[in-house]
């Protein structure tokens, strides 16, 4: 039984999974795991996607790194994808949204355009995400949280910070 919890935070790109990932770790004292990182600085990689302009991520060399870390508890695992991490991992997953004009001014500012800007777009609009959270652990530890603003991000923040004070006493 693992003392702390692990948390998944995911959504389409630009939602704010990395900002609000290190504010939580920074409340929570948790360790922020960065999969986008992980999977560049570890090269647990496939090789590159032109049209997406990202590493295509090696599923299995992932979950082979983070293994043994995740049995610990304790993280804050930051992916726009969900469906590969093993169910037991999670204790909470949380699914950031933002609405649409304003994820395409934040995508946009960072340079998507092309197949990449209307792919994310999409996804958000079918809100793909958490159809995929939501097939892929129990519906009960799934949350969706509006990520439009400084102030969403703030109080998911303290959400998130109470339910995992919440979790360390009861377990």
């Amino acid at each position: 039984m693992r003392s702390k919890p692990n948390i998944l935070v995911t959504g389409t790109p630009g939602t704010g999974k990395t900002t609000t990932s290190a504010a939580l770790a920074e409340a929570t004292n948790l360790r922020h795991i960065n999969i986008g990182d992980l999977v560049r600085d570890k090269k647990l990689h496939d090789g590159w996607d032109d049209q997406l302009e990202c590493y295509i991520v090696n599923e299995d060399l992932v979950c082979d790194e983070l293994e043994e870390i995740m049995e610990d508890g304790g993280n804050i695992v930051d992916h726009h994808g969900c469906d590969f991490f093993p169910e037991r991992w999670f204790d909470r997953v949380v699914v950031l949204q933002t609405e649409n004009s304003i994820l395409y001014d934040r995508l946009t500012k960072r340079g998507y355009s092309g197949a990449k800007l209307t792919n994310n777009i999409e996804c958000e609009i079918f809100q793909v995400l958490l159809e995929e959270a939501k097939d892929s652990y129990k519906e009960e530890i799934v949350v969706a949280m509006k990520s439009d603003s400084v102030d969403d991000m703030n109080r998911n923040v303290a959400t998130i910070t109470e339910w995992v004070r919440t979790w360390s006493s009861t377990n």
